[in-house]
């Protein structure tokens, strides 16, 4: 009963010691295909403003398309105060058109006016007060 507790380790530790082996040899013996490119590409980044548009979109479209007349919290949402009174802005505008001319058509407005606005807030890259104003 005295070797137990070895035959135990080694039970537990061969295994771990495969694994470790097979990752070690996948991760270090495998070389590029030819088919791969050398370089991958850089990883790209989204504007302020077509950030800024895709999040009011977002938004506008989720409360428009649930008929909700409130909001929601803009922190939860993600939006700085400025994102937010533009989101509040356009989904106002958005159900007049819809009132007016259909629900397609105040969507459209809602995309278009997100756009606008979000353009003319980042024209000169971030706001003056900061991300968050």
């Amino acid at each position: 009963m005295r070797h137990r507790k070895p035959l135990c380790a080694l039970a537990f530790a061969a295994p771990l010691a495969a694994l470790l082996a097979a990752l070690l040899a996948a991760g270090c013996g495998s070389s590029p295909s030819a088919d791969a490119p050398e370089h991958a590409p850089s990883p790209t980044t989204t504007s302020p403003e077509d950030l800024c548009t895709a999040l009011i979109t977002k938004w506008g479209r989720q409360i428009y398309d649930s008929g909700k007349e409130t909001y929601g919290d803009y922190q939860s949402m993600g939006l700085s105060n400025g994102q937010y009174m533009i989101l509040r802005d356009t989904l106002d505008l958005a159900r007049t058109e819809r009132k007016r001319h259909g629900a397609d058509a105040g969507r459209k407005l809602m995309t278009r006016e997100a756009r606008e606005r979000c353009e003319e807030r980042y024209r000169h890259g971030e706001p003056s007060g900061g991300p968050w104003v």
